[in-house]
């Protein structure tokens, strides 16, 4: 698949894209994806090939978007560049690592949240800080806040909330700084779930809300079973925000970046489209 091509995008905008069959596989009714460093660099937009490839995916399969980030991050960083029309029926958003969920019914609905009370994030807040001021490195600058409280997650970025993804991408590669905050954040506040999310980031949600919380919303809202899902995300190591995915049972998708992602989706955008031809196909014989 060439993109972007003029005829191309029409038909992706007009709704009317039809991939070729290059293979019949199994037809997934609901695929999932992480939003940063799957579908878009961190806190960055998706940009125009991944929107066409989306806006395709979604005229023909339901799908998910789950990530810690908040609403607001979910609208700069990938409802700004979809197009508005009746394929976003297709689309749930699962900010928080799912502890919030949007449906688009003439506009975005939010569906269900889970804030913090004001102990609980005072707790956490104070436990981050300890963590951070008893850990062995040093951040020498940062960007904007570290943490973040949003609402039903909060966040601590090492280097800010506003830090460039050139400098967040060096500090931390191989998560062995965040792996080390979040075993003692385990001890400190065990009540809690603690993942590594992102690039510099830790999610801290309540027990048992987390990516799988969102799956089993995700189920019981569209009516779709665990062996109809496919999930991609880039953190499906343990410890890692998309883990509980895998936990859940959920046929997973590691990738490594958002250029990896639009291979991944275009391959989905043939499959899906070859066996919905074949079905198809069977009923008029």
């Amino acid at each position: 698949m060439e993109l972007p091509k003029p005829a191309f995008r029409s038909f992706v905008r007009s709704g009317t894209f039809t991939p070729q069959a290059g293979s019949v596989r199994k037809l997934k009714k609901l695929i999932i994806f992480d939003l940063d460093g799957t579908l878009a660099e961190s806190k960055s937009a998706i940009d125009a090939e991944m929107a066409l490839l989306l806006d395709a995916l979604l005229s023909i399969v339901k799908v998910a978007v789950i990530s810690g980030g908040g609403w607001p991050q979910f609208q700069s960083q990938l409802l700004s560049e979809l197009v508005e029309d009746a394929r976003l029926a297709n689309l749930s958003l699962l900010p928080t690592c799912g502890t919030k969920f949007y449906s688009f019914r003439s506009g975005w609905k939010l569906l269900y949240e889970e804030d913090f009370t004001d102990a609980e994030r005072e707790k956490i807040t104070e436990s981050l800080t300890e963590v951070v001021e008893e850990s062995e490195f040093r951040i020498p600058r940062t960007w904007g806040p570290q943490i973040e409280d949003r609402g039903s997650q909060i966040t601590w970025s090492a280097l800010g909330q506003a830090a460039p993804i050139d400098a967040k991408k060096s500090w931390d590669p191989d998560f062995n700084k965040r792996q080390k905050m979040r075993d003692r954040l385990e001890k400190l506040i065990p009540e809690f779930s603690v993942r590594l999310g992102g690039t510099t980031s830790i999610d801290v949600t309540r027990a048992g809300i987390d990516k799988a919380y969102g799956i089993k919303k995700l189920c019981e809202t569209l009516g779709v079973t665990i062996p109809e899902m496919t999930y991609v995300g880039d953190a499906l190591f343990p410890g890692g925000n998309d883990y509980p995915a895998k936990e859940a049972g959920v046929a997973c998708i590691q990738v490594k970046d958002p250029t990896e992602c639009k291979r991944v989706i275009e391959t989905m955008l043939t499959c899906l489209a070859g066996d919905r031809h074949s079905k198809a196909g069977a009923t008029t014989r």
